[in-house]
C-alpha cells in the first residue's frame, strides 16, 4: 500500500483542522508501514489505538468549534463521528481475535474512513468555519 500524501485538496482551510488531519495521516502512514514490514500484532494494535484515540480527540476538537460558532449541521456531523468511531472500534476488536490479522482490505477501510470524512463532512464545515472565524 502507498502512503497517504497531505495534499490541498484535503485541505478544509482551518488550519487547526488540517494540523489535526496532517497528524491523522501521519499515524496512518506509519500503521501503514507497520503492516508492510511485517511488525508484531501487538505493534500494529498500538499504532491502531494510537489513530483511534488521536481521531476521537480530534472528533471532540471539531465539536467544540462547531459549538462555538452554532454550525447548523453540528447533529449530523456528531453522529457521523460516532459511527466512524464505532466502526474503528470494531476493527480493533476483530483484529484482537486469535488468527486473525491486518490485511489489505482493513488498510483500505481506514484510508477510506479517514479521507471520505475530510473531503465531505469535514470540508463543508471548513468552509462555514472559515466565513464566520
Amino acid at each position: 500500500m502507498k502512503d497517504l500524501v497531505w495534499d490541498k485538496i484535503l485541505s478544509v482551510g482551518v488550519t487547526e483542522i488540517d494540523e489535526d488531519h496532517h497528524k491523522l495521516i501521519h499515524i496512518f502512514n506509519i500503521l501503514n508501514h507497520a503492516i508492510s514490514d511485517g511488525e508484531s500484532k501487538e505493534y500494529l494494535a498500538a499504532t491502531l489505538d494510537e489513530l483511534v484515540y488521536c481521531t476521537v480527540w480530534h472528533f471532540s476538537h471539531e465539536e467544540r468549534l462547531m459549538l462555538k460558532h452554532r454550525y447548523p449541521e453540528a447533529q449530523d456531523h456528531k453522529a457521523e463521528h460516532q459511527e466512524l468511531i464505532q466502526s474503528a472500534k470494531e476493527l480493533q476488536q476483530l483484529l484482537l481475535q486469535p488468527g486473525v490479522s491486518f490485511a489489505e482490505e482493513h488498510v483500505l477501510f481506514l484510508e477510506q474512513w479517514l479521507t471520505k470524512h475530510i473531503l465531505t463532512a469535514d470540508g463543508r464545515l471548513g468552509t462555514f468555519l472559515s466565513r464566520v472565524m
